[in-house]
């Protein structure tokens, strides 16, 4: 009866020993401020990576992406358009699906989770003006607008700031 004992207990080490051990690190939740419809953080991409779909893009053509990055500025009005950060100093205008949602006037320099379509298209001198007028901008950086310009935009259905 010892000899089974101990062949069962030398089994054990044996099999223990040669097992590798898992350590998973459990990754913190990150909490987010839900704005819109609601959307997963799960599987966004790159804002270098968009920066590289957007290149790839022509006016009026549209792509449904979910992206990661940096709010550069908000609009200082309301908060109803962002400018996200693209790297190599692009960024994108966003704007909310509907005019549904806005977001916090103060979420400039945060890390933001967006959803949408994102779009090539040449905003007009009007509308880049009323832009720098939300964003707080002196009357001669506005009056200083005289051509249209071509600009990444996106359209945000969801969009998930971190707290």
């Amino acid at each position: 009866m010892k000899k089974v004992i101990y062949a069962v207990v030398a089994v054990l080490l044996v099999v223990s020993c040669n097992k590798k051990e898992e350590v998973k690190i459990s990754e913190t939740p990150v909490d987010y401020a839900k704005f819109g419809d609601s959307i997963s953080p799960a599987d966004a991409i790159s804002k270098e990576a968009l920066l590289t779909k957007y290149l790839s893009l022509k006016t009026a053509d549209t792509l449904e992406v979910k992206v990661a990055s940096t709010i550069v500025d908000v609009c200082q009005k309301k908060g109803c358009w962002m400018n996200l950060d693209l790297g190599s100093g692009k960024t994108a205008l966003v704007r909310f699906k509907d005019y549904g949602f806005f977001v916090p006037k103060n979420a400039a320099k945060s890390e933001v989770i967006i959803h949408g379509k994102a779009f090539v298209e040449v905003t007009p001198i009007s509308d880049l003006k009323e832009y720098a007028k939300d964003a707080g901008k002196s009357k001669a950086a506005i009056d200083s607008i005289i051509a249209p310009e071509t600009n990444y935009s996106f359209l945000a259905d969801g969009v998930l700031i971190k707290k």
